[in-house]
């Protein structure tokens, strides 16, 4: 797969975005969502040659739906039965686009479980879900008018979205302002900050944990000692958050420099005091689009306990599927609809009556969490359960202490995942991130980061997948 296709690909940052750039710049305003479409394609061509075609086929499609979709809200109806015909066919309309959209993302999921070597076209699940919502939303009367065609491609194709999100509103902003030449400056130089700060993470923090983790399976995990299978639970869990987070800031970075608002996917998850409140932060997007069209049209928690419960396991079934239909993936996700309906019904709740044992369950029972989400194979996920808790008579490992092989490495790497994790510490680096040592601390992870991904090759992020 060509460097061209990945936001951390030395070809992307130093080839595509430039001249991608230069040309959204310097052609007029009106020109630049037709930029950013074409531009968008063929940044995905770069990476699925093929499944670009099934791209624009997808948009063409959503596209003329929307347009039976689309009314404004609040507009007085006019009681009469042409009225309520449109409305019928507006409904049959949704009803239609939401099965097939559905059906094509249902369908690559299960082909990939039960056809051999069959790869699910790279961000099919991330532009399926803006699709979806871009019908739901226009079928409720969100957007304040009738979207274009080239408005429209733009929202889905957007490529600093298109692979892995976050999964924008179409109404969030997807529409271009008049800015001066001094603003444009203003929010390239704050976009930058962004795709340097989520490019570091990625490239010093989350590939290097995720060579350990890697080493922990080339190992394998029933040679592993118990201090290093807790080890590596925290490594995949700094490792996954850094990659996406990572991901999310530079998805973010790229936007601002285009002109559209600020999307926040993580907002200080291992700071939560529950279950709940970690997933509230975590991946926000998704959170707040299983809530709007999943959650909250099942009837939300407004109809007693009893169907409360059902919706969160539904939320939470959809939501391990989405990841993957392996059984891990459906595991990990009832086990997370289970703790956040125990949260639910139990009537004192822990995070308001001792807020510090609400932290430590958060970080005690997530990174468990994350194993069951690593490792789909179930023999080989309990046998790294077995090592966790070593009363599994799971057996002794041959060295005990290799746990001290890779301390030095892997000392420096938590200490400063630890340190971005901390609210007040990043907080700080965001208010200061105009002042010249932010500047410049920024500047030299940058190009340590770049000279690491030259040497070593970066790797994929890990929600291409999804």
């Amino acid at each position: 797969m060509s460097d061209f296709f990945l936001l951390s690909g030395i070809g992307f940052l130093f080839r595509f975005l430039p001249v991608f750039l230069i040309i959204y710049y310097i052609v007029p305003k009106q020109w630049r969502h037709s930029v950013l479409f074409l531009g968008s394609l063929i940044f995905y061509a770069f990476g699925e040659t093929y499944w670009v075609l099934m791209l624009l086929g997808l948009t063409f499609v959503n596209y003329a739906a929307g347009q039976t979709l689309f009314h404004v809200k609040g507009r007085r109806k006019k009681k009469r039965r042409g009225v309520n015909g449109r409305d019928g066919m507006r409904k049959a309309a949704l009803f239609s686009i939401v099965l097939f959209d559905a059906g094509i993302l249902i369908g690559f999921k299960l082909a990939a479980n039960l056809i051999p070597g069959f790869r699910i076209p790279v961000g099919l699940s991330f532009y399926l879900f803006k699709m979806l919502s871009y019908q739901f939303d226009l079928f409720r009367g969100e957007s304040p008018s009738r979207p274009s065609f080239i408005d429209t491609a733009a929202y889905f194709t957007m490529f600093p979205q298109l692979t892995e999100g976050p999964l924008m509103h179409y109404q969030e902003g997807f529409f271009l302002e008049t800015r001066t030449k001094k603003d444009e400056l203003a929010r390239f130089e704050e976009g930058l900050f962004y795709l340097a700060m989520g490019f570091s993470m990625k490239i010093l923090l989350a590939d290097r944990l995720a060579a350990f983790w890697q080493e922990l399976s080339t190992i394998g995990y029933e040679s592993i000692s118990t201090p290093l299978a807790w080890i590596g639970a925290y490594a995949y869990t700094f490792r996954l958050y850094f990659d996406f987070w990572g991901y999310s800031l530079m998805a973010a970075g790229i936007g601002i420099m285009l002109g559209f608002p600020f999307i926040r996917n993580f907002h200080h998850p291992y700071a939560a005091s529950s279950i709940s409140d970690f997933y509230r932060r975590w991946h926000i997007t998704l959170g707040a689009w299983f809530r709007d069209y999943v959650y909250i049209p099942l009837g939300g928690s407004r109809k007693g306990i009893f169907r409360t419960v059902f919706n969160l396991l539904v939320v939470w079934l959809l939501t391990g599927f989405w990841h993957g239909g392996t059984l891990n993936f459906l595991i990990w996700g009832l086990l997370l609809g289970g703790m956040i309906i125990l949260e639910k019904l139990i009537p004192v709740r822990l995070s308001e009556k001792a807020p510090l044992l609400g932290h430590l369950k958060v970080l005690f029972l997530i990174p468990l969490t994350w194993v069951v989400f690593a490792i789909p194979d179930p023999l080989s996920l309990t046998v790294y359960f077995g090592r966790l808790f070593p009363f599994f008579g799971i057996g002794n490992t041959l060295n005990p202490m290799d746990y001290l092989k890779n301390m030095s490495m892997l000392i420096p790497l938590f200490a400063a995942c630890i340190l971005l994790c901390l609210p007040r510490f990043y907080g700080w680096i965001i208010k200061k991130r105009e002042s010249f040592p932010v500047c410049l601390c920024m500047t030299v992870l940058f190009w340590i980061s770049v000279y690491s991904a030259v040497l070593q090759g970066g790797q994929s992020f890990m929600y291409f997948s999804f």
